[in-house]
Protein backbone atom coordinates (compact mmCIF):
# COMPACT_ATOMS: atom_id res chain seq x y z
CA UNK A 1 0.00 0.00 0.00
CA UNK A 2 2.70 2.86 0.92
CA UNK A 3 4.36 1.50 -2.01
CA UNK A 4 1.78 2.10 -4.65
CA UNK A 5 1.17 5.44 -2.48
CA UNK A 6 4.66 6.69 -3.25
CA UNK A 7 4.57 5.34 -6.66
CA UNK A 8 1.27 7.65 -7.36
CA UNK A 9 2.59 10.92 -5.27
CA UNK A 10 6.06 10.13 -8.05
CA UNK A 11 3.54 9.93 -11.04
CA UNK A 12 1.81 12.85 -10.10
CA UNK A 13 5.07 15.03 -9.43
CA UNK A 14 6.88 13.37 -12.88
CA UNK A 15 3.81 14.87 -14.41
CA UNK A 16 3.33 18.76 -13.02
CA UNK A 17 7.53 18.38 -14.26
CA UNK A 18 6.69 17.71 -17.63
CA UNK A 19 3.82 19.70 -17.91
CA UNK A 20 5.60 23.01 -16.62
CA UNK A 21 8.64 22.30 -19.22
CA UNK A 22 5.97 21.71 -22.06
CA UNK A 23 4.53 25.18 -21.13
CA UNK A 24 7.72 26.72 -20.74
CA UNK A 25 8.91 25.56 -24.13
CA UNK A 26 5.34 26.77 -25.48
CA UNK A 27 6.39 30.32 -23.78
CA UNK A 28 9.64 30.71 -24.94
CA UNK A 29 8.99 29.96 -28.29
CA UNK A 30 6.14 32.06 -28.68
CA UNK A 31 8.53 34.91 -27.12
CA UNK A 32 11.15 34.19 -29.55
CA UNK A 33 8.88 34.29 -32.31
CA UNK A 34 8.07 37.78 -30.85
CA UNK A 35 11.04 38.86 -30.24
CA UNK A 36 12.43 37.96 -33.85
CA UNK A 37 9.85 40.75 -35.35
CA UNK A 38 12.12 43.56 -35.74
CA UNK A 39 11.38 46.94 -33.94
CA UNK A 40 12.93 50.26 -32.37
CA UNK A 41 16.42 48.60 -31.09
CA UNK A 42 16.63 45.71 -33.21
CA UNK A 43 20.27 44.31 -34.76
CA UNK A 44 21.61 41.59 -36.99
CA UNK A 45 20.63 41.02 -40.81
CA UNK A 46 17.23 41.18 -40.89
CA UNK A 47 17.28 44.78 -39.95
CA UNK A 48 19.83 45.40 -42.75
CA UNK A 49 17.60 43.56 -45.10
CA UNK A 50 14.84 45.94 -44.11
CA UNK A 51 16.87 48.92 -44.51
CA UNK A 52 18.49 47.98 -47.90
CA UNK A 53 15.12 47.69 -49.76
CA UNK A 54 13.34 50.55 -48.16
CA UNK A 55 16.83 52.09 -49.43
CA UNK A 56 16.36 50.71 -52.72
CA UNK A 57 12.59 52.09 -52.80
CA UNK A 58 13.15 55.64 -51.16
CA UNK A 59 11.67 55.17 -48.40
CA UNK A 60 14.87 54.80 -46.27
CA UNK A 61 18.01 57.93 -46.12
CA UNK A 62 20.26 56.58 -43.16
CA UNK A 63 23.16 54.09 -43.33
CA UNK A 64 22.53 50.79 -43.90
CA UNK A 65 23.93 49.25 -40.36
CA UNK A 66 21.67 47.10 -39.13
CA UNK A 67 20.52 48.98 -36.13
CA UNK A 68 16.59 49.59 -36.06
CA UNK A 69 16.99 53.12 -35.01
CA UNK A 70 14.47 56.34 -35.24
CA UNK A 71 15.04 56.99 -38.91
CA UNK A 72 14.34 52.79 -39.65
CA UNK A 73 11.34 53.31 -37.84
CA UNK A 74 9.74 56.61 -39.57
CA UNK A 75 11.04 54.30 -42.81
CA UNK A 76 9.09 51.54 -41.82
CA UNK A 77 6.02 54.29 -41.02
CA UNK A 78 6.54 55.21 -44.40
CA UNK A 79 6.85 52.58 -46.33
CA UNK A 80 3.49 51.20 -43.97
CA UNK A 81 1.47 54.14 -44.88
CA UNK A 82 2.22 53.93 -48.91
CA UNK A 83 0.76 50.04 -48.67
CA UNK A 84 -2.04 50.14 -46.69
CA UNK A 85 -0.80 47.86 -43.59
CA UNK A 86 -1.02 49.31 -39.77
CA UNK A 87 1.44 51.91 -39.12
CA UNK A 88 3.05 50.93 -35.89
CA UNK A 89 6.87 51.35 -37.64
CA UNK A 90 7.10 47.63 -36.22
CA UNK A 91 8.50 45.18 -39.05
CA UNK A 92 5.96 42.41 -38.03
CA UNK A 93 4.95 39.46 -40.32
CA UNK A 94 2.72 41.30 -42.83
CA UNK A 95 4.99 43.88 -43.12
CA UNK A 96 7.70 42.03 -43.79
CA UNK A 97 6.13 39.88 -45.92
CA UNK A 98 4.85 43.11 -48.27
CA UNK A 99 8.69 43.83 -48.27
CA UNK A 100 9.59 40.68 -50.01
CA UNK A 101 11.35 38.95 -46.91
CA UNK A 102 9.98 35.94 -45.43
CA UNK A 103 9.75 34.48 -42.12
CA UNK A 104 8.72 31.90 -40.42
CA UNK A 105 5.81 33.36 -39.09
CA UNK A 106 4.14 34.10 -42.11
CA UNK A 107 1.74 31.25 -43.08
CA UNK A 108 1.61 29.04 -45.73
CA UNK A 109 -0.99 30.52 -47.74
CA UNK A 110 -0.25 33.90 -47.26
CA UNK A 111 3.27 32.98 -48.84
CA UNK A 112 1.10 31.04 -51.47
CA UNK A 113 -1.18 34.08 -51.95
CA UNK A 114 1.97 36.14 -52.52
CA UNK A 115 3.28 33.96 -55.06
CA UNK A 116 0.60 33.72 -56.94
CA UNK A 117 0.58 37.37 -57.60
CA UNK A 118 4.30 37.54 -57.98
CA UNK A 119 3.84 35.29 -60.66
CA UNK A 120 0.49 37.27 -62.27
CA UNK A 121 2.20 40.49 -62.27
CA UNK A 122 5.38 39.14 -64.25
CA UNK A 123 3.41 37.84 -66.63
CA UNK A 124 1.27 40.95 -67.26
CA UNK A 125 4.96 43.69 -66.81
CA UNK A 126 6.48 40.52 -69.43
CA UNK A 127 3.59 40.89 -71.77
CA UNK A 128 3.36 44.53 -72.08
CA UNK A 129 6.56 46.07 -71.04
CA UNK A 130 9.38 43.58 -72.12
CA UNK A 131 12.43 44.97 -73.74
CA UNK A 132 11.00 48.68 -71.90
CA UNK A 133 14.17 49.91 -69.38
CA UNK A 134 13.55 48.35 -65.75
CA UNK A 135 12.19 51.51 -64.41
CA UNK A 136 9.45 51.25 -67.23
CA UNK A 137 8.46 47.71 -66.20
CA UNK A 138 8.45 48.58 -62.68
CA UNK A 139 5.87 51.12 -63.81
CA UNK A 140 3.87 49.34 -65.45
CA UNK A 141 3.87 46.88 -62.49
CA UNK A 142 3.18 49.48 -59.99
CA UNK A 143 0.17 51.01 -62.28
CA UNK A 144 -1.61 47.64 -61.42
CA UNK A 145 -0.77 48.12 -57.70
CA UNK A 146 -2.48 51.73 -57.66
CA UNK A 147 -5.39 50.17 -59.53
CA UNK A 148 -6.38 47.71 -56.71
CA UNK A 149 -5.86 50.56 -54.43
CA UNK A 150 -8.09 52.80 -56.70
CA UNK A 151 -11.97 52.75 -55.76
CA UNK A 152 -12.53 52.67 -59.33
CA UNK A 153 -10.94 49.56 -59.82
CA UNK A 154 -11.46 45.54 -58.86
CA UNK A 155 -9.30 45.49 -55.51
CA UNK A 156 -7.55 42.29 -56.60
CA UNK A 157 -4.73 41.80 -58.57
CA UNK A 158 -6.58 39.32 -60.61
CA UNK A 159 -9.47 41.20 -61.01
CA UNK A 160 -7.43 44.06 -62.43
CA UNK A 161 -5.90 42.74 -64.59
CA UNK A 162 -8.85 40.48 -66.30
CA UNK A 163 -10.80 43.48 -66.62
CA UNK A 164 -12.38 43.65 -69.86
CA UNK A 165 -10.21 45.29 -72.40
CA UNK A 166 -7.58 46.54 -69.92
CA UNK A 167 -4.58 45.15 -71.00
CA UNK A 168 -3.62 44.03 -74.84
CA UNK A 169 -1.38 41.57 -73.04
CA UNK A 170 -4.70 39.81 -72.00
CA UNK A 171 -6.08 40.33 -75.04
CA UNK A 172 -3.62 39.10 -77.11
CA UNK A 173 -2.90 36.17 -75.33
CA UNK A 174 0.65 37.21 -74.33
CA UNK A 175 0.12 37.01 -70.56
CA UNK A 176 0.24 32.95 -71.01
CA UNK A 177 4.47 33.48 -72.15
CA UNK A 178 6.82 32.52 -69.28
CA UNK A 179 8.08 35.61 -67.59
CA UNK A 180 12.06 36.07 -67.70
CA UNK A 181 13.77 37.32 -64.17
CA UNK A 182 13.64 40.65 -65.15
CA UNK A 183 9.57 40.58 -65.01
CA UNK A 184 10.01 39.16 -62.17
CA UNK A 185 12.27 41.22 -60.37
CA UNK A 186 10.27 44.47 -61.87
CA UNK A 187 6.91 42.10 -60.14
CA UNK A 188 8.60 42.16 -56.72
CA UNK A 189 9.77 45.82 -56.62
CA UNK A 190 5.91 46.82 -57.66
CA UNK A 191 4.57 44.88 -55.16
CA UNK A 192 6.92 46.43 -52.30
CA UNK A 193 5.97 49.72 -53.57
CA UNK A 194 8.10 51.09 -55.60
CA UNK A 195 6.23 52.83 -57.72
CA UNK A 196 8.43 54.77 -60.71
CA UNK A 197 5.11 55.96 -62.37
CA UNK A 198 4.36 58.96 -59.82
CA UNK A 199 0.42 56.97 -58.85
CA UNK A 200 -0.41 56.67 -62.23
CA UNK A 201 -3.33 54.20 -63.56
CA UNK A 202 -2.55 54.76 -67.13
CA UNK A 203 -0.19 53.95 -69.43
CA UNK A 204 -0.23 54.21 -73.80
CA UNK A 205 2.41 54.38 -76.09
CA UNK A 206 1.68 57.71 -77.93
CA UNK A 207 3.33 56.32 -81.50
CA UNK A 208 0.40 53.50 -81.81
CA UNK A 209 -2.40 55.19 -79.23
CA UNK A 210 -5.20 55.24 -81.17
CA UNK A 211 -7.66 55.97 -78.16
CA UNK A 212 -8.32 60.09 -78.12
CA UNK A 213 -10.01 60.35 -74.55
CA UNK A 214 -5.98 58.10 -73.19
CA UNK A 215 -4.40 61.79 -74.39
CA UNK A 216 -6.65 63.52 -71.87
CA UNK A 217 -5.33 62.19 -69.26
CA UNK A 218 -2.77 64.33 -66.99
CA UNK A 219 0.57 62.82 -67.58
CA UNK A 220 2.85 61.87 -64.82
CA UNK A 221 5.92 60.17 -66.19
CA UNK A 222 7.44 59.22 -69.58
CA UNK A 223 9.57 55.89 -69.79
CA UNK A 224 11.14 54.46 -72.82
CA UNK A 225 8.08 54.11 -74.65
CA UNK A 226 5.29 54.49 -72.53
CA UNK A 227 3.49 57.56 -71.14
CA UNK A 228 1.97 57.19 -67.84
CA UNK A 229 -0.94 59.09 -66.46
CA UNK A 230 -3.70 59.57 -64.04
Amino acid sequence: MFKNRKFIISFIFLTIIILASIGYFLYKKNNDTIEALSKYGSRGSEVTQIQTKLKRWGYYTGNIDGIYGTQTVNAVKYFQRKNGLTVDGIAGPATLRAMGIMTSTSSSSSSSSYNSNLNLLSRVIYGESRGEPYTGQVAVGAVVMNRVRSSSFPNTISGVVYQSGAFDAVRDGQINLTPDSTARKAAQDALNGWDPSYGAIYYFNPSTATNKWIWSRPMTVTIGKHRFCK
